[in-house]
Order: structure tokens, then C-alpha cells, then sequence
């Protein structure tokens, strides 16, 4: 069964992070093989500034829908940020970092979806 709220949050941090510019966005449906979260939405900055606005920008669209943080981590190095608001979780990753981790091949059992799936 599908989560409306986390759907919805998921679609506004999508398009938050598009508003930014940010690289190579993924988004991962890992309801049915994990309880931490419904979605993993992973995308790319070029630099830290990039990636430190990429996460304000979430933080404030997120936050005016009334969808409150849970915790943030990685902010003041910017080389990978986790922004945890429950049932999405967002990583936001330099170049190196994010190939480095690959957590889209750590999460495969999760379901991939497209950017477009969450368009209006």
C-alpha cells in the first residue's frame, strides 16, 4: 500500500533539488525491503556550495509543506549529506562520494524509479 505523504514529500524534494540544479537524481522505493524509509532519493552536487544550497532548498520546500526534519548530517563538509525526514530519506553526494558509496547498487533490492514518475 502507498504511502500518500511520503510520495508527496518525495515529489517536493525532487523538484526541490531540481530548482538547484542537482546531478543524476535517483530516486529508490525501498518500502518492501526495508522499514527505515519508503524512499531514498540520491542526487549529485558539483561543489560544496552547490550541495549545501541543494539541502537548504529541500530543507525550506519540505518544511513549508509542514513536513519536519528528522536530522540532518554532513552539512559543514558537504561531501555527502543525509537529510532524514522519515519516511524519505535524501543523499546528497560530491562526485567522488557518491561513487564511493554507491548506494544504488547497495539498495538494487529496492525498486528504481524514474524523476518522471513524481511529475505532475
Amino acid at each position: 500500500m502507498e504511502n500518500k505523504s511520503a510520495r508527496e514529500m518525495a515529489r517536493l524534494a525532487i523538484s526541490a533539488l531540481q530548482d538547484k540544479k542537482a546531478q543524476d537524481i535517483h530516486i529508490i522505493d525501498i518500502s518492501e525491503v526495508s522499514v527505515i524509509a519508503d524512499y531514498f532519493i540520491i542526487a549529485g552536487g558539483a561543489n560544496k556550495n552547490q550541495i549545501q544550497a541543494l539541502c537548504d532548498n529541500v530543507q525550506e520546500t519540505l518544511g513549508r509543506a509542514g513536513y519536519p526534519e528528522k536530522q540532518t548530517e554532513g552539512y559543514n563538509t558537504a561531501n555527502w549529506i543525509l537529510m532524514d525526514f522519515g519516511d524519505v530519506i535524501i543523499h546528497i553526494f560530491d562526485r567522488e562520494n557518491r561513487l564511493l558509496y554507491d548506494l544504488e547498487r547497495i539498495w538494487r533490492d529496492g525498486r528504481q524509479m524514474d524523476v518522471s514518475e513524481f511529475e505532475e
